[in-house]
């Protein structure tokens, strides 16, 4: 078993040449705010067709488009959670989709894949608590990994990004 790289990357995830971005999407897959519009004005026209296509992606899942204009393949569109208390299943919703997204890519075969804070941002999942959720997810979902080498989590702000890069450390230093 090879050990997968996870990385912090202070960024535009539109910018990243690896395999595929995470959207971090809605359930209707429509072109949205934050991240989600930044993905879609960057791919063109041609993404928001593919979602339409689809049409809907329950929360705790993800499914996959081409990448368009983007310097990426692929796309992976990912349903965290919205925040409400952490009591109505948040935390398990939110580790699914992270899990779907890294399926979803060992299943094509990828090599490198990048997200975002998933649910961090209009979604209101609060940083502290989404951030354990979202390497842990990854962690265990790459475990068995035969296809995937790196995994980076692109953020936008300081915040994030000291939040990351903690938890990350408490990783490597716990193993």
């Amino acid at each position: 078993m090879t050990r997968i790289a996870l990385n912090v990357l202070r960024g535009d995830i539109t910018k990243l040449s690896v395999d595929a971005i995470v959207n971090a999407a809605n359930e209707h897959l429509v072109p949205g705010g934050g991240v989600c519009g930044a993905i879609h004005r960057a791919a063109g026209p041609g993404l928001a067709a593919a979602c339409r296509d689809i049409g809907y992606c329950e929360t705790g899942n993800a499914v996959m488009t081409d990448a368009f204009d983007l310097p990426c393949r692929y796309v992976i569109h990912a349903v965290g959670p919205v925040w409400h208390d952490g009591a109505h299943r948040e935390p398990e919703r939110l580790a699914s989709c992270y899990q779907r997204a890294i399926a979803l890519a060992e299943d094509r075969g990828l090599a490198t894949i990048a997200f975002p804070a998933i649910s961090c941002g209009i979604f209101g999942y609060p940083h502290e608590l989404a951030v354990p959720v979202a390497i842990r997810a990854v962690t265990a979902a790459t475990a068995s990994a035969k296809h995937l080498r790196e995994v980076t989590f692109c953020v936008m702000d300081d915040a994030l990004e000291s939040c990351y890069r903690r938890y990350l450390s408490l990783l490597t230093s716990a193993s």
